[in-house]
């Protein structure tokens, strides 16, 4: 067990995930970062993008949007506005989301904010990338 380090994701609806895994690779706001056990502890604000973890050889995908990842030698906390399993992610609902945000953005109208109009298209392009990271990975079917 001295090779494991324990991952659990959290979001306010819910407890995603408790696993014991290898290594944990996530998207925090200054770039992406690695843990494997007996990592120093840091705490690091996550960005929009795919959090993946390896767990008997094989990588698994979690999208996640914003939030926390809190890391000690034992365990990573993530702790996400909104967090995914990539066999949980719907790529037409993500695709239709994307297409909204697009047309919002285009408008040309002062009440639009381009901000929140961007921010929803990151999150469904890392919505879909995350499900392609985890089908071609093996571990999400099509």
């Amino acid at each position: 067990m001295a090779n494991l380090i324990k991952l659990e994701i959290v979001t306010p609806d819910r407890n995603l995930l408790s696993e014991e895994v290898e290594y944990v690779g996530a998207p925090g706001v200054q770039g992406e970062f690695g843990v494997m056990p007996n990592h120093i502890p840091f705490l690091s604000a996550l960005s929009i993008g795919s959090l993946f973890y390896k767990k008997d050889g094989k990588k698994f995908y979690v999208f996640v949007s914003g939030g926390f990842a809190e890391v000690n030698p034992t365990k990573v906390t993530v702790m996400a506005e909104v967090a995914e399993k990539a066999d949980e992610i719907s790529v037409e609902r993500a695709r239709k989301a994307r297409e909204k945000a697009e047309q919002r953005m285009v408008k040309q109208k002062e009440e639009i904010d381009h901000a929140r109009a961007r921010a929803a298209m990151a999150r469904a392009m890392h919505r879909v990338k995350c499900r392609e990271s985890a089908v071609s990975a093996g571990t999400c079917s099509v």
